[in-house]
């Protein structure tokens, strides 16, 4: 499995894991809907500022996004 969907169902799992949908969880961190669905299906490549994003709106520091990847 290549590290963009390896990382896309990593931050699915996250996200599921607070109950929200992918707008809601998007809209929490600014982000476009369309684009945060990319990234977790695995066909975006996502810049350090956005997964940092990601992070914060999970409350979690960056390292823990790749944990097992």
């Amino acid at each position: 499995m290549d590290i963009l969907k390896a990382f896309g169902q990593q931050i699915r799992e996250f996200r599921k894991n607070t109950g929200m949908s992918q707008e809601d969880f998007a809209t929490s961190i600014s982000m476009d809907r369309t684009y945060y669905g990319s990234v977790e299906n695995g066909k975006r490549n996502i810049s350090l500022e956005n997964i940092k994003k990601i992070a914060d709106g999970f409350d979690v520091p960056i390292s823990e996004l790749f944990k097992g990847l």
